[in-house]
């Protein structure tokens, strides 16, 4: 199971990134409750923009912020700058075991023994 940032469920769900859906549905996932505050919660969200993501969520696993995420989200903010969002989603793959999927690797690359990966960097050339 890979844990999906932000960025990767906004893709998925735009019509020009069908690859990205299939792949993304052809196994279970998962997101953060950051992710779903994040992709949810955007103030210019259209009603069916909202309703793509949230039948797209649906579709996954939503792993709710523990004590323990919130303590290793803390580690990390005090390690480096890191936004609280991109905190909570690394916390929630490390305390998970699971890997990041991620189009912005230069958030994460810093963190100590996250797994990520980049879907798009095996995009299908059109």
């Amino acid at each position: 199971m890979r844990l999906l940032d932000s960025n990767i469920v906004i893709y998925a769900t735009q019509p020009a990134n069908g690859w990205l859906r299939t792949d993304i549905l052809s196994q279970p996932f998962a997101v953060s409750q950051a992710t779903r505050v994040e992709v949810l919660g955007w103030h210019k969200l259209t009603s069916q923009d909202k309703t793509d993501l949230e039948i797209f969520l649906a579709a996954g696993v939503v792993l709710s912020i523990s004590d323990a995420i919130a303590d290793r989200a803390i580690a990390l903010r005090q390690a480096r700058k890191f936004s609280l969002g991109d905190a909570l989603i690394a916390a929630t793959a490390l305390e998970h075991d699971l890997e990041l999927a991620t189009r912005n690797a230069d958030d994460f690359k810093h963190v100590p023994g996250l797994k990520w990966s980049n879907p798009f960097d095996q995009a299908p050339t059109t």
